[in-house]
């Protein structure tokens, strides 16, 4: 049987762990160290191509917040919100006066408009189609990008009564518009997206999705398209609107309409009935919103709708694609300042974790000297000087 380790040798074996486990942190320390260097290199890098873009687009007459700002609505729905008192004819409101002092409020920089909005179709009976498929409430339902922006459009009271003072109901007040009942909210970020392909340079970014088949293995007569395909939306929310990087077509719309049919007549839309799985509509007013359950009647007048396309933008489409390529580099660069983020509370950590550890050492060492030489205690400090980082 070996004889238990005298206390000289008990001593040095810790003073060996210790100095392992300061040794550990310290190279922990480093690499974080060096990923916090390549990142800042790379957020450099992004940050001066961002302003070289930005440079470029202001010589092509400073078009960029233009066509941002730019809110088009059909002029019924136009009409009929500016006669109500609802939050969505409150924000269009806003979205068509920038210079109206409140619109710079953090309340509204998250809302990118209402529905009705954020989709344009090639012609009028599809807007007024897809309309009344989805309601009025959802049409007008405010779109935010995140649950913060959700969170700022109201809040109550210790009672639990809301607060009309801030929020969306503080800028009604500012404003002078009346704002009454309940209101509709979409978060993007809380939406589950599309996550299949996309059509190949399609400049509209449409998802790919397989045609319906009847039976025979034929697509079925008069089959127009996907309602999620049909809707245009504009070059800025086709991607990197949400913190993923997702536009709004296969979050907004694919959330809106996922696999909603549409053929040119009822009859068309009642001969493919095999091949419906979710819903279907037809130009010529038939409306199935799921297999077996149709809506049949009078139809009564849509009063918020898709506005048409009219007309091509003024913007040239070789800025539309420089506006792209700045809109993505703006988005990795916002992912990357998350990322160093992330690194700095590491690095942070592994240097309050090594500060603990020399404490602990130092104290070791301490209580080791009465009971030791000087000379080990001396040396154990000089590794641990050797062992901080520089």
């Amino acid at each position: 049987m070996e004889p238990p380790p005298s206390q000289a040798e008990a001593g040095a074996g810790s003073t060996k762990n210790y100095q392992e486990e300061l040794q550990k942190l310290g190279l922990k320390i480093e690499q974080h160290v060096d990923h916090m260097r390549f990142l800042t290199t790379q957020e450099n890098i992004l940050k001066e191509s961002i302003l070289d873009i930005e440079g470029t687009i202001r010589k092509y007459h400073t078009l960029t917040k233009s066509v941002t700002d730019k809110v088009d609505i059909d002029k019924g729905t136009s009409k009929y919100l500016n006669q109500g008192k609802s939050s969505a004819g409150l924000i269009c409101q806003l979205k068509a006066h920038p210079e109206i002092q409140v619109s710079d409020s953090p309340v509204l920089k998250d809302i990118l408009g209402i529905v009705a909005t954020l989709g344009k179709v090639d012609y009028g009976n599809l807007g007024r189609l897809l309309a009344e498929y989805l309601g009025k409430e959802a049409m007008m339902a405010l779109v935010c990008k995140t649950f913060d922006g959700v969170k700022a459009l109201e809040s109550y009271d210790e009672e639990g009564i809301i607060d009309r003072n801030s929020g969306l109901h503080g800028i009604r007040a500012s404003v002078g518009r009346s704002l009454e009942g309940r209101f509709r909210v979409i978060c993007l970020n809380g939406l589950i997206p599309y996550v299949g392909e996309f059509v190949e340079d399609d400049p509209q970014r449409r998802l790919n999705l397989s045609n319906p088949k009847l039976p025979s293995g034929e697509i079925p007569h008069g089959f127009v398209g996907y309602a999620v395909n049909l809707v245009h939306i504009d070059n800025q929310y086709l991607f990197c609107v949400t913190s993923s990087g997702h536009g709004l077509r296969e979050t907004l719309f694919y959330n809106l309409f996922s696999h909603l049919q549409v053929y040119r007549t009822e009859e068309d839309m009642q001969q493919a009935l095999p091949c419906i799985n979710n819903g279907a509509v037809s130009l010529d007013g038939g409306m199935m919103r799921s297999p077996g359950v149709f809506d049949f009647g009078t139809r009564e007048e849509v009063q918020v709708k898709f506005p048409t396309i009219s007309g091509k933008s003024s913007l040239p489409e070789h800025e539309f694609e420089i506006e792209n390529v700045l809109k993505s580099k703006k988005w990795n660069r916002e992912r990357l300042l998350d990322e160093m983020r992330v690194e700095q509370s590491l690095l942070d950590q592994a240097k309050f974790k090594l500060e603990i550890k020399k404490n602990e050492f130092v104290r070791f060492l301490a209580e080791s000297s009465q009971n030791a030489p000087a000379q080990p205690s001396q040396q154990s400090s000089a590794g641990l000087e050797r062992l901080s980082p520089r």
